[in-house]
């Protein structure tokens, strides 16, 4: 019995999370001379925010490296 083979979506999926978070890294990094002027509780928010943000369109890549579909599909009703 052989062991099933990854797809292709999973290898790719994971260079794209990684393009996503050193491109959303290299962002944010440069907005830091314009947040370093900031109240200090503002800068906090700010990089709270931004470091919660990015995981936003990583559920649909994660379905799509699972399933090849970008969407959950639709709930059929009984």
């Amino acid at each position: 019995m052989s062991t099933p083979q990854p797809s292709f979506r999973k290898g790719a999926g994971i260079l794209i999370i990684l393009a996503l978070i050193l491109i959303w890294a290299a962002l944010v990094a440069s907005l830091a001379p314009i947040v370093g002027q900031w109240p200090i509780v503002v800068q906090g928010a700010f990089y709270l925010v931004m470091g919660l943000v990015w995981i936003v369109p990583l559920k649909p890549l994660i379905r799509w490296t699972e399933t090849g579909l970008w969407r959950a599909p639709a709930k059929a009703d009984n």
